[in-house]
């Protein structure tokens, strides 16, 4: 038996494999700082980073860092978003033989017994998707399970005292066997919203959201946006957010709920917008309140149309 696997977990032992998932756009520094740590040949773990492309500098910076630790890359051609990257890395370690996915930003941090502890539930409950509490580095919580608003498409993430509705893709344990009856994220969100998407399939599908309070990840939130100031977000964040809010609304939801998600549309855009600069940020940041403006509109169009086709 090889060194790792010595390390990691035998077949006796009744347990998948376990691969780490990072989509990264470009974070060669990321990873070094926030992957590396983790003791991969611990867990016996694959690790594969997809990256989608930023620049050949960049594509040759995580290139460079993934060999040095054994890591496997997936090269994207282009930045073919978050759902889509991600599926290619969870489709990927099926190939390498791995039954558990712990779906991880290349701006979180994990200790290596957390993931361990991720790992055995996710192998004995394969039909419960698991995401540790997570905090910002200076201890604030960020996430600690998320919860959406039916009535006026309102999420909310790192306050929730009530039942989970979602979790999010920062840090998120899944299982080969409920990844497959979900077929992944889907590809429409791009980016943003399609952790809500999945969770709120895997409930349609009879699977569970676990919350595991006891497990801690950090995120350095907003470490792979690369917005132009720390006081605000990048105009993907604006615009995606804006606009797959409605698309997730569009696929989810009955008509009456739609339209009661259309007509909540403006005061929702401006919360999102507000995000990280505050009512100062829609004076001091015009272009990313512009990518928020053109995201609620692309949304609109998608939502109208959906009640135009419905009876």
């Amino acid at each position: 038996m090889s060194e790792r696997g010595e390390a990691g977990h035998s077949p006796s032992d009744g347990r998948g494999r376990l691969a780490i998932v990072v989509v990264t756009f470009g974070a060669a520094e990321l990873l070094q700082t926030n992957l590396a740590t983790i003791d991969t040949c611990a867990l016996d773990a694959e690790v594969v980073i997809v990256d989608n492309f930023h620049s050949y500098p960049a594509r040759s910076a995580v290139t460079s860092i993934a060999h040095q630790h054994g890591w496997t890359v997936l090269a994207m051609p282009a930045n073919l978003g978050f759902g889509v990257a991600a599926n290619e890395g969870v489709r990927q370690a099926e190939v390498l033989g791995c039954s558990s996915f712990l779906l991880l930003n290349p701006d979180a941090r994990i200790s290596t017994e957390s993931i361990r502890e991720l790992w055995r539930a996710c192998e004995s409950d394969p039909l419960t998707m698991q995401c540790p509490r997570i905090i910002r580095p200076d201890g604030t919580v960020w996430f600690r399970g998320g919860n959406l608003d039916i009535r006026s498409g309102n999420v909310r993430a790192g306050a929730v005292d009530d039942a989970v509705g979602w979790l999010t893709g920062a840090c998120l344990m899944v299982h080969r066997d409920l990844w497959q009856r979900l077929g992944g994220f889907d590809p429409d969100f791009f980016m943003y919203w399609e952790d809500v998407d999945l969770s709120r399939r895997c409930l349609a599908v009879g699977g569970r959201l676990r919350m595991r309070q006891e497990l801690t990840a950090v995120h350095e939130v907003g470490g792979t946006q690369g917005a132009v100031r720390a006081s605000t977000k990048s105009r993907g964040y604006y615009y995606f957010n804006c606009r797959n809010r409605l698309l997730f609304a569009t696929k989810h939801l009955p008509a009456g709920a739609l339209l009661r998600w259309v007509i909540a549309t403006p005061v929702a855009s401006v919360r999102v917008m507000m995000r990280g600069g505050g009512p100062r940020g829609l004076v001091t940041s015009p272009s990313t309140v512009w990518a928020g403006v053109r995201g609620s509109a692309a949304g609109l169009l998608v939502a109208l149309a959906a009640l135009v086709r419905r009876p």
